[in-house]
């Protein structure tokens, strides 16, 4: 019987070395569980990394693939599982990229190389084109969003995704604080359950510190 698989998509700017990528491989290593990651390095082109992704999810279609997706990466992913029926967690996920990075146009750079690009129109035109005005199963998704989120406004992916299980967490980060204590969720979810850990307020006694992970 062929291994479950979890394929990890980046955010906007992001890598395969972002904290949470790199926790999740490590957990799941530590578990006997790295046949089962996969976290590919996303071109900054939306066409290209859909296009990528497709090819992955075309690989491994005898196994049973769940997706998580965090920041852009979540919206990638409400597209690919529109497309091939597949499970998704969604970590604090853009729902409008082409509104957001439209004030962003211009020199851009990836936190984690030396890559450096223009963001130009055709980007959000791209990104304009894979965008789901709605899902059809919303059992499929699970919302994992803290409100605490600098980049994007938590409320958008609450919204747009009501009808699905969720978890929204008063405080937190952009990058997710405390990603360990959600990974068995995610786990659960890839089986069909929903396990969701007890919600801690994460504004009480937390000293802020500015981060860039996705």
């Amino acid at each position: 019987m062929a291994q479950p698989l979890f394929l990890y998509i980046h955010g906007f700017n992001s890598s395969p070395e972002s904290f949470k990528a790199r926790f999740f491989v490590d957990w799941m290593t530590a578990k006997g569980k790295a046949d089962q990651v996969i976290v590919p390095a996303l071109p900054h082109w939306p066409a290209q990394a859909i296009r990528l992704l497709e090819q992955l999810i075309e690989t491994h279609r005898d196994r049973s693939i769940t997706l998580i997706g965090s920041s852009l990466g979540g919206y990638y992913s409400t597209w690919l599982g529109e497309k091939y029926d597949l499970r998704a967690v969604l970590i604090n996920p853009a729902v409008r990229p082409f509104e957001l990075l439209e004030a962003m146009l211009g020199e851009q750079g990836n936190y984690y190389s030396d890559e450096r690009y223009e963001l130009t129109p055709e980007h959000l035109q791209q990104l304009l084109q894979i965008n789901c005005h709605s899902v059809k199963e919303p059992s499929r998704y699970l919302l994992l969003t803290q409100t605490g989120d600098e980049t994007l406004d938590y409320r958008e992916a609450v919204e747009k995704f009501r009808d699905s299980p969720m978890l929204v967490q008063r405080g937190g980060s952009h990058g997710f604080d405390q990603f360990e204590s959600v990974i068995p969720a995610i786990l659960a979810f890839a089986e069909g359950r929903v396990e969701l850990p007890a919600v801690t307020d994460l504004t009480i006694g937390r000293i802020r510190t500015e981060t860039s992970d996705e």
